[in-house]
């Protein structure tokens, strides 16, 4: 009679602890990913809305001031806390000054090259996990072959 099949499905190569490592830590990255994301939306979510529309969403509205980074006697307005960047805008119809979060150039650029860099970062890990794999199949070949050769 054969070999009976194991009823595991994971093969003992996944059981190594390098392999459990990693998987640890994607898995932890993707825990701490989903549940900042949580925490942030959570965050947002709590801080209290003026009870009024600010005039720039009813009506039209003129750039008075560009997209600036908010200091820190600003960064307690509630403009301030979406981005950290506020433009000063002037409605035309009430003729209100009033500040409107936004998204600066440099703020972008910075979230551009930040991502830009952990792909970098995540095709040398995976390029690297690739060769090892490569030379572990390589390995494993190379030895079948050997014991063919050593049975004759």
């Amino acid at each position: 009679m054969g070999r009976m099949e194991s009823d595991c499905r994971i093969p003992m190569l996944c059981l190594r602890p390098r392999v459990l490592a990693l998987h640890a830590l994607f898995w932890g990255l993707v825990s701490l990913r989903v549940f900042g994301a949580a925490l942030l939306s959570e965050e947002k979510t709590t801080v209290a809305r003026p009870v009024t529309n600010p005039c720039w969403q009813m009506e039209e509205f003129v750039v008075a001031v560009e997209c600036f980074r908010c200091n820190a006697f600003q960064s307690s307005w509630a403009a301030c806390t979406q981005t950290g960047y506020v433009e000063g805008i002037n409605c035309i119809k009430s003729n209100k000054d009033e500040y409107k979060s936004c998204r600066s150039t440099l703020m972008e650029e910075h979230l551009f090259w930040k991502f830009e860099g952990a792909m970098l970062g995540l095709t040398v890990l995976f390029a690297l996990v690739v060769v090892a794999r490569q030379r572990s199949l390589d390995r494993l070949a190379s030895e079948k072959v050997r014991r063919q050769i050593e049975s004759i």
